[in-house]
């Protein structure tokens, strides 16, 4: 592995530091989700890996960078997980997990060379760390750390906890894969839809919090929106036939297009109305156009395809005037047949205030206003002011502009509805 001939020479702009980078980017899960399967430890397979890419970055600037940087990785980590089982006598299975990595390591055409094994491979992790087994912030945790790449400390900021308590969140998702003997595999047919639900599900509410943080000081978190983003690819790249992965992309894709515009130079929040278009991305529009295009023509709609044809709605209005309130309208009341929740009801009473009158939106909203279960969703009570000011009822709209400020954690929008209450004394 370390003779001359099997390395280029580092020439060119992207120097070993850069080269051990890319492939860490792009190369890392498949080789983790590979050795994964061959060991049936995250653990020893993680700490395998990590050993691997400090290697790459101790060699390559002495030897240059391999010609092929990828396959390189994989065997390193492959020699390294077998001098740590060599080193480690308690892990169960020993000699079977070190006898099938010596016999690999053996062939002269490793099986991790073949690009359907490798699909293979990276979808079984995926669908293993998004185990119904598991809670939905060991879900998230764990599919951040071992799809995305990030580390405990980049999870733990993104999320606002500590690092030692998301550390032992993501301890604990692999100690019950293991002790659950959770299968690595994909789910038999009968079972994949249920199960592609749940993972496109953690990947969206990565998104969601880089979208619009939940808490702090920023009103996104452009890593977790990225890292869904790729993450979201990757399932469009594994399951290209799955409508609802191109309807998330889509969905994602969108609405990260207005990042940019999103806030002001001042750090205040701007809203879609008043959002300089000129800023937004319209490549990254264009491409969410396509992926939504490649979803509808499966004629098997979804959740996902659904919001993304809404915000499709949006983004391709030439001003704000000319958004089709009253199709956005009917698309949440599909979208509300299809997949209730409160987050969609008050949605559709929204839209629904815009295409048929404030009143309309009221009467929608009237149920959720008294589900007790629903008193502290902050968005609720943001949308139930701002219906209630086109109506007129100034007063109204002030107390509800209270009660979501109260349940408001982040900085940003806080002001924007501080802001909106102030204006709205100003009229009484």
């Amino acid at each position: 592995m370390t003779g001359q001939d099997e390395f280029a020479t580092a020439a060119g702009s992207a120097g070993p530091a850069a080269a051990v980078e890319r492939v860490f980017r792009d190369e890392r899960a498949s080789v983790l989700a590979t050795l994964i399967r061959h060991v049936g430890d995250f653990q020893l397979a993680e700490d395998a890996v990590q050993d691997a890419f400090e290697s790459a970055l101790a060699t390559w600037p002495r030897d240059g960078i391999p010609r092929h940087p990828g396959a390189w990785i994989t065997v390193a980590a492959r020699r390294r997980a077998i001098d740590r089982l060599r080193r480690d006598r308690s892990v169960a299975d020993r000699a079977a997990r070190l006898a099938e990595l010596i016999r690999l390591d053996d062939q002269e055409h490793p099986e991790v060379s073949e690009k359907s094994v490798l699909d293979d491979d990276r979808l079984r992790l995926i669908f293993t760390c998004c185990h119904p087994a598991l809670d939905q912030s060991a879900q998230v945790a764990l599919t951040l750390r071992t799809i995305g790449g990030l580390s405990t400390a980049e999870i733990a900021r993104a999320f606002l906890v500590a690092e030692p308590t998301m550390g032992k969140r993501i301890v604990r998702a692999k100690r019950k894969i293991a002790d659950a003997h959770i299968r690595y595999q994909v789910p038999a047919d009968d079972e994949l839809p249920a199960r592609l639900r749940g993972v496109l599900r953690v990947v969206y509410l990565i998104f969601n919090e880089g979208y619009s943080a939940s808490t702090g000081d920023q009103l996104t978190r452009g890593e977790l929106s990225g890292e869904a983003l790729r993450l979201g690819r990757l399932l469009c790249e594994l399951m290209p036939n799955e409508p609802e992965a191109w309807g998330l992309l889509s969905l994602m894709l969108l609405h990260d297009a207005r990042r940019a515009a999103r806030t002001g130079t001042d750090g205040r929040y701007v809203p879609l109305t008043e959002q300089d278009r000129a800023l937004w991305d319209h490549d990254r529009i264009g491409e969410g156009i396509q992926a939504l295009e490649r979803a509808v023509r499966s004629r098997r709609p979804g959740q996902y395809q659904l919001q993304a044809a809404i915000t499709a709605l949006h983004v391709q209005a030439s001003d704000p005037d000319a958004t089709d309130w009253a199709q956005i309208a009917d698309l949440y009341a599909a979208l509300g047949t299809l997949s209730p929740s409160p987050v969609v009801g008050v949605n559709h009473a929204a839209a629904v205030g815009f295409a048929h009158g404030p009143r309309a939106g009221l009467r929608l909203l009237r149920p959720l206003l008294t589900d007790p279960a629903l008193d502290r969703y902050q968005p609720l009570h943001a949308t139930h002011a701002e219906l209630l000011r086109q109506d007129g009822d100034l007063h109204g709209a002030a107390h509800a502009y209270q009660r979501a400020i109260e349940l408001t954690e982040n900085a940003v929008e806080r002001a924007e509805l501080r802001r909106r209450l102030d204006a709205v004394r100003s009229e009484t």
